[in-house]
């Protein structure tokens, strides 16, 4: 599939070297970069009835976590913001339900495109998981579903809004929470943005919108869907070295299965 036929390469020359090098500009300044309209309409609306199509096949789950996305510390109180629980509620279709013949898969196969990631994102390669699930996954939020605070373990994130919802949903952040390679958990400024007293910045995204976002020491969630409308959002994933798997237990948390 030409990728001229998905991408608007005319308003996003991703394969020219001084926009590739403003974009890596944004993105290391804010750390967060969104492209409106990258995708074209027509892919978009193809990729929006593949996922209409495989409705019946999302895995859907509500569960309470901390917002390190790791197990309550016992050495803290239930209240504490180490320990304080939050809840997520989506659903998700994986890698190995998205066509083989979608635009979806191949954006994310493109090396041109590869290519512009790897300089804004300042890899020197990216690679696709090495398990069946986890490289492409489209994410359903229904009415009332949510994706409640955190911090992503991973140092950066690449989405496309495929169907935005028509009231609520938006994107929310705080940025530079904490510094984790440092070991920094700052419990008082997670605290406050739990309680509200933190304001958080804001993100709406239209369809066709591809978003680079650093999550690892940003705190942020997606707000509950309060339209009829389903939000879908496609994530990229990719990593920098090659053969890497999701656990089977992250997996079986993320998806209902390994494989």
């Amino acid at each position: 599939m030409d990728l001229n036929t998905i991408v608007d390469l005319e308003t996003y020359p991703i394969g020219d070297a001084a926009f590739r090098a403003a974009s890596k500009e944004t993105f290391d300044q804010t750390g967060t970069f969104m492209m409106p309209g990258f995708v074209r309409d027509a892919a978009i609306t193809a990729i929006c009835d593949e996922g209409r199509a495989n409705q019946d096949k999302v895995y859907a789950k509500t569960e309470q976590h901390t917002v390190y996305l790791s197990k309550p510390d016992p050495a803290y109180g239930a209240d504490h913001p180490r320990n304080r629980m939050v809840t997520s509620s989506k659903g998700c279709i994986t890698d190995d339900l998205i066509p083989t013949e979608s635009a979806l898969r191949a954006l994310y196969d493109s090396e041109l495109f590869q290519g512009f990631l790897c300089h804004v994102l300042g890899e020197e390669a990216l690679y696709p998981y090495a398990d069946p699930l986890s490289s492409i996954n489209l994410h359903f939020a229904r009415t009332g579903q949510e994706l409640g605070w955190h911090f992503d373990n991973s140092s950066f994130s690449i989405t496309l809004m495929v169907q935005p919802p028509e009231k609520g949903g938006q994107f929310e952040y705080v940025e530079n929470v904490r510094d984790a390679d440092a070991g920094d958990m700052s419990f008082e400024a997670v605290a406050d943005i739990l309680d509200g007293k933190t304001p958080a910045k804001t993100q709406t995204a239209e369809a066709g919108t591809l978003i680079f976002f650093r999550g690892r020491n940003s705190m942020h969630r997606v707000a509950p869907n309060e339209g009829d409308r389903t939000r879908m959002l496609a994530v990229l994933a990719y990593n920098s070295e090659p053969g890497v798997s999701l656990s089977e237990e992250a997996r079986m948390t993320f998806y209902g299965r390994t494989g």
